[in-house]
């Protein structure tokens, strides 16, 4: 085989993360070789079987480290960052990962002399009080100054079988006796599904993206947060009730719950920031294309998807009968 006929490097910075391996798969499906890094390679090996037998493989890499970072992007042929944190703990800080990490990935590719796409969000803002929507945006600021020719994806809230979000709630459904409506439940997202994210990553790695943009990802429809709790009582076929939390009294709930060592906190005072303020797309994205309808990919309906691992919260499980409730 000729130089010329082995198959494309893609490295993939938290490749073993919820969005990191739908990316993997689809990038595999593609025919790339694939080099994922993370940190824990020894907890990753569940992304081989996605690929051929050598087609994945797997790196140390930590974002906090340089040296680490060039190592994995030595060699490739296009870089992806999907390394993100929905909270901080110990030395995992949003400053360190989200800002510092992200700059130092698109240092490590431009000496490479190779592409980038990183994965951002909707409400990144340089200038937000919250820390995750700041260092969001001082990343996506500091990339473009790095590599002009970078591909930035901001998706909403992404849904997908291993989700953080509708799982979640979900579960809570489950076991308490009320959902919370944070802030009345007002806030709207407008959420995507994952594949369609990495199916957007992948077309940039095909080199069918403009770069240089910051493209909006969300999915067919604009839902208030009380509408996708609703949405996920109708499919986990519960009857629930709801409890306004005034977003002060969150905010105080995640402040007390942060302080508690080893334990996962339901909300962050930093996410009730994130509330205050609607996750959709914006007019100026509909309007310049910069969005999966604009990179040709039609939004998936999250009715169609739900229901296939929503199921498993039902009172019996897939037999449940439709319309009964707990």
């Amino acid at each position: 085989m000729t130089l010329s006929n082995v198959p494309k490097l893609v490295t993939v910075f938290g490749g073993s993360g919820f969005l990191g391996r739908h990316i993997v798969r689809t990038l595999a499906k593609r025919g790339y070789r694939i080099r994922v890094a993370v940190r824990r390679p020894d907890l990753a090996f569940h992304l081989q079987p996605l690929g051929n037998v050598g087609q994945i493989s797997l790196v140390q890499a930590n974002l906090r480290y340089r040296n680490s970072v060039d190592a994995a992007v030595r060699g490739s042929d296009y870089v992806i960052n999907c390394v993100g944190l929905l909270h901080e703990s110990g030395r995992n800080t949003f400053d360190g990962v989200q800002e510092f990490g992200a700059r130092a990935v698109a240092e490590a590719a431009r000496a490479a002399g190779v592409g980038l796409t990183h994965i951002s969000a909707i409400g990144a803002d340089i200038s937000s009080r919250s820390a995750y929507a700041r260092t969001k945006g001082r990343a996506e600021k500091a990339i473009l100054e790095i590599l002009p020719d970078a591909v930035i994806l901001r998706p909403s809230v992404v849904f997908g079988p291993e989700d953080d979000f509708y799982n979640k709630f979900a579960d809570m459904a489950r076991k308490a006796p009320a959902l919370p409506l944070v802030g009345g439940g007002k806030t709207r997202f407008q959420p995507v599904y994952v594949d369609d994210v990495a199916e957007a990553v992948a077309r940039a790695a095909d080199g069918l993206v403009k770069g240089g943009k910051i493209y909006e990802l969300g999915g067919a429809e604009i839902k208030s947060f009380k509408e996708i709790l609703d949405d996920i009582l109708e499919i986990t076929c519960r009857e629930q009730r709801f409890v306004p939390l005034p977003f002060f009294v969150a905010s105080l709930i995640g402040k007390v719950s942060s302080l508690i060592p080893f334990v996962k906190p339901p909300i962050t005072a930093d996410q009730v920031i994130l509330l205050k303020s609607d996750n959709v797309v914006s007019k100026a994205a509909i309007a310049e294309g910069r969005t999966l309808e604009g990179l040709g990919i039609k939004p998936t309906l999250a009715a169609a998807i739900l229901p296939t691992y929503l199921q498993r919260f039902r009172p019996e499980g897939q037999f449940t009968q439709s319309g009964s409730a707990a």
